[in-house]
């Protein structure tokens, strides 16, 4: 798990720091976001039942405006409701490609949060559940819409 704060560093500076210029930004974003996929299933520790003060999101910058800076052609795309369900060719959705960044920054700055200020124990067990609950749609979503945008 040593990889997972500077991987974690990378993607959450384009919500952190807006008009970033770096070089290759999508591909590098990619390929952070495997990085984090990857590091999931790596996932062990021994659960941590202290008493820990929670993440207080209302102190972050305005993510989705930094993103929005970094990411100027990101935008909405359509999505499948079920994919398994075949016959059903109506339930499509919106999805929304600064959302999906968003929402995997803010899941990525608590996980750090968590291991810099309560304990690695916490933070990984944070990770374990908000990747599974939340994180992992919105990374294979972003993935597929860096996919279907860039061919």
């Amino acid at each position: 798990m040593k990889e997972l704060i500077p991987t974690i560093n990378e993607i959450v500076k384009y919500g952190l720091q807006p008009n970033l210029t770096v070089t290759d930004k999508e591909k590098l974003l990619e390929r952070h976001i495997v990085k984090i996929y990857n590091l999931y299933f790596d996932i062990d520790y021994n659960f941590d039942e202290a008493e820990y003060p929670d993440f207080d999101k209302s102190k972050l910058p305005d993510i989705r405006l930094n993103v929005s800076s970094n990411f100027k052609d990101f935008g909405f795309y359509k999505t499948i409701i079920a994919i398994y369900d075949i016959d059903n060719l109506k339930n499509n959705a919106i999805g929304d490609a600064i959302d999906d960044l968003s929402d995997i920054i803010i899941d990525l700055l608590e996980i750090k949060w968590r291991i810099e200020n309560n304990s690695l124990a916490d933070g990984l067990w944070y990770f374990q559940l908000i990747f599974y609950g939340h994180t992992q749609q919105h990374i294979l979503d972003l993935l597929n819409y860096l996919k279907q945008k860039n061919g």
